[in-house]
Order: C-alpha cells, then sequence, then structure tokens
C-alpha cells in the first residue's frame, strides 16, 4: 500500500506523468480546423527557423496566428526550460474543433440560412534535437 494521503499520490503520479517538452496553446482561435492544418502540416517536423520562415511567407491567414503561437512556445522553451533555441524543432502540432458560433443569413421569402463561424484549439510542441 502506498504511503501519505490519496491526494499526495495523485499530485505525485501526476507530476510523473507530466509533459516536458515546452509547448504553447491557443484556445478559441477564429480559423477553421481544416484551414488551420493547411498551415501546420507546412511546418511538422521543420526546425524553428526554418518553420518561421515559411509562416512570414505564406498568405494564408492562420499563418499569422501560428506564426505568434511558434513564437511564444520558443519563448517558453528558452526561459521556462532554457532550452537552446538553435537545436529546437516542431515535434507536434495540430488543430482540434471548438466551440462553432452559429449566425443566421436572411434569404429571399423570409426564409433563414444558418452561417457557421468554426473555431480552433491550437496547440505546438517543441523539442530538442
Amino acid at each position: 500500500m502506498a504511503k501519505g494521503h490519496r491526494s499526495q499520490i495523485k499530485r505525485d503520479r501526476n507530476e510523473n506523468q507530466k509533459e516536458k517538452r515546452p509547448s504553447a496553446k491557443l484556445s478559441y482561435a477564429r480559423v477553421s480546423v481544416q484551414k488551420a492544418c493547411f498551415v501546420l502540416d507546412a511546418i511538422r517536423g521543420k526546425d524553428v527557423n526554418t518553420a518561421l520562415g515559411i509562416l512570414a511567407y505564406n498568405p494564408r491567414y492562420a499563418s499569422r496566428v501560428i506564426e505568434k503561437l511558434l513564437k511564444s512556445a520558443v519563448a517558453n522553451a528558452e526561459n521556462n526550460n532554457g532550452m537552446d533555441v538553435s537545436k529546437l524543432y516542431v515535434a507536434e502540432c495540430f488543430a482540434n474543433d471548438a466551440p462553432t458560433m452559429k449566425r443566421v443569413h436572411p434569404r429571399a421569402q423570409g426564409r433563414a440560412y444558418r452561417i457557421l463561424k468554426r473555431m480552433s484549439h491550437i496547440t505546438v510542441v517543441l523539442d530538442e534535437k
């Protein structure tokens, strides 16, 4: 039987399972998952300088959002984990569904069509080579 209080045992277990890689997450980004994934697929597995170069010259709206997120992840790695920026690369990056805003668009003869304004949660995880 483990020693200590149940909450202390859980705290210790969660501390051991905690993710050690630096990351950054943007919740409720006003871009759809499909459009964000086009940009994320382009930078996955690349080193940070190459990924920032790709994002700087990508014309999509999502690339501006992801560029800020990647810079945030790099700052987290440098300041919180003490990692060397030149050795960092994009280990994981993905977008998940967020709640969808539902809007109504008036149409002919009193009808109303629904407009779905999709959002996403975008996550970027870095690692050292």
